[in-house]
């Protein structure tokens, strides 16, 4: 595939990441200028993400930086590889607004509240300050999985005086600003708010009080400090940090940002930024607000609740190309996040893959593992066997841990190895751990009734005519034949009976693959103990 053909495909493509990326072609025809470059060379297309490091990073923050990058990737398949870049912010310079549940030294913390993050000790005794111990795990966090990005600190910003040319457009345009956002707020809150928060010259809390301007090319403020003195000193230099959505707006003007993506919950601020922005004399990004995720109930995720599901919870019980497949589809709709969305989501990514090779240009800039590859999917496509039969083989007794179930699959493919298919290594392992905790504590088997007593009896002798290696197509035809034989309501009841007679599930896989799988010997082992149940 050349380079034209992909890029003359993706002019026209359907899949999101390049619906979102040619919002950027339109709004940079001739690639984005650089003025401190001269007259021929673009400036990088800049993204951004924004952490709030109050907490440690989460899946929320992997699912934010992880789409914007596809994003990216897709603007430089359009573009021709023009200039790109990923910035993760952190809003480090907030005050500290309530002790977090999940962090030692809470009392401590505690006597710090309202002071920048950057200015509050590390509860963990590790860093400089909590913020500082929150940015480097999120470093560690994004490292990890091996994000492009450049890390940058709101509170760096600020007082390096980065900010302060922004910082003088938002005090020359201080009523403008008031004007957008005073309508938005109720009366109470009308009467404290400024778009500037001073940091006190005493307590070195960020102040949520009225300032005036006292001279916005000096980048003064005036303003009553905590024991009531009237103060008036500079905005500048990281004196003082704007209000969330000012602050918002102020950055994407600042640092000359072209698209940030937003949860839904964010669509008004999204809104004010953007009028924010263009007060300042600046262009808000490109981007869209995505929609929120769900628990297995249909509730909103909540931190404060305790019914989310972490990072490391889904990379316990499957791989991290099945989440990122979950993660990528229909980003605008509502997505439960649970971890019996796993099994599916690690299938269907299989799947995907073993298309992506055979199909034609189009169609593979829709399939969801060139975004998560970058559009180099690696060999193999496929695996000998699926997620969902690795679940029912690790379920069954004597089968629970990794060795074992390497057993039977090496003597169904003798090819394969931990060695030479380490992503098949990594999915019996999560098999493992998902079969334990969550498959087998559900299964109880049943015994057969009535004519499926017989058709198990006629199974079972079929299974003693076949040689030990038959495959797995010959073996669902046999199970297939013997269903027809007997009054079944419709062969789904005949695979329906199998699964709960010898597996104890409702549901099961093909009942072929899993006989090759597992072995005619051991199958007709089960299909015994079935028998002598009845």
């Amino acid at each position: 595939m050349t380079d034209d053909a992909l890029r003359t495909a993706a002019l026209t493509s359907k899949a999101w990441p390049f619906e979102e990326a040619r919002k950027l072609l339109k709004r940079w025809p001739d690639g984005k200028p650089d003025p401190s470059a001269g007259s021929g060379r673009a400036a990088p297309m800049l993204f951004e993400t924004g952490y709030g490091p109050s907490g440690l990073p989460h899946i929320g923050t992997f699912t934010e930086v992880l789409r914007t990058t596809w994003v990216m990737h897709a603007y430089q398949t359009l573009a021709g590889g023009a200039p790109a870049k990923l910035i993760a912010f952190s809003d480090d310079m907030d005050g500290l607004r309530k002790v977090p549940d999940n962090v030692p030294n809470g009392a401590m913390l505690a006597e710090h509240l309202g002071r920048p993050l950057t200015r509050v000790p590390d509860p963990f005794g590790e860093y400089e300050s909590f913020a500082h111990h929150n940015n480097a795990m999120l470093r560690r966090f994004l490292d990890r999985f091996g994000f492009e990005y450049e890390f940058l600190s709101a509170t760096d910003c600020y007082a390096s005086g980065r900010f302060d040319e922004t910082l003088r457009q938002v005090l020359r345009k201080f009523d403008d600003i008031m004007g957008v956002m005073l309508p938005t707020l109720r009366e109470e809150r009308r009467q404290t708010y400024s778009p500037v928060l001073p940091v006190s010259p005493t307590t070195g809390r960020v102040l949520q009080v009225p300032v005036r301007v006292v001279d916005a090319e000096a980048g003064t403020i005036a303003f009553t400090d905590e024991d009531g003195t009237e103060v008036t000193q500079s905005a500048l230099g990281g004196l003082s940090k704007l209000q969330w959505k000012v602050d918002w707006a102020m950055r994407w003007v600042a640092l000359g940002v072209d698209y940030e993506m937003a949860g839904k919950d964010l669509i008004d601020s999204t809104i004010q930024s953007g009028k924010i922005a263009r007060v300042l004399g600046g262009r808000p990004p490109e981007g869209f607000n995505y929609e929120m995720f769900l628990d297995e109930k249909g509730e909103k995720i909540s931190k404060s609740k305790g019914n989310g599901l972490s990072l490391d919870e889904w990379l316990t019980y499957g791989s991290e190309k099945s989440l990122e497949f979950y993660l990528y589809r229909e980003p605008k709709k509502a997505k439960s996040l649970h971890l019996g969305l796993i099994p599916r989501a690690v299938d269907e990514y299989w799947q995907f893959r073993e298309k992506w090779p055979e199909q034609p240009v189009e169609q593979r800039l829709g399939n969801p593992v060139h975004h998560i590859h970058d559009g180099q999917v690696p060999a193999p496509y496929s695996l000998p066997v699926s997620f969902g039969l690795l679940l029912n083989l690790v379920s069954l007794p004597g089968c629970h841990d990794k060795e074992t179930a390497w057993k039977f699959v090496q003597r169904y493919n003798p090819a394969c190895s931990p060695e030479a298919s380490p992503d098949l290594d990594e999915l019996i392992g999560v098999a493992v751990n998902y079969a334990r905790d969550f498959v087998v504590p559900t299964l109880k088997r049943r015994a057969p009734i009535g004519h499926e007593v017989d058709a198990l009896r006629d199974l079972d002798a079929h299974l003693a005519t076949l040689p030990a290696a038959a495959n797995a197509e010959a073996l669902q035809n046999e199970v297939f034949e013997i269903g027809k034989k007997y009054p079944f309501e419709s062969l789904r009841h005949w695979f329906q009976a199998l699964y709960e007679t010898l597996l104890g599930s409702s549901q099961g896989p093909r009942m072929g693959s899993f006989i090759a799988l597992y072995g005619i010997d051991n199958s007709r082992k089960l299909i015994a103990e079935a028998l002598a149940s009845a």
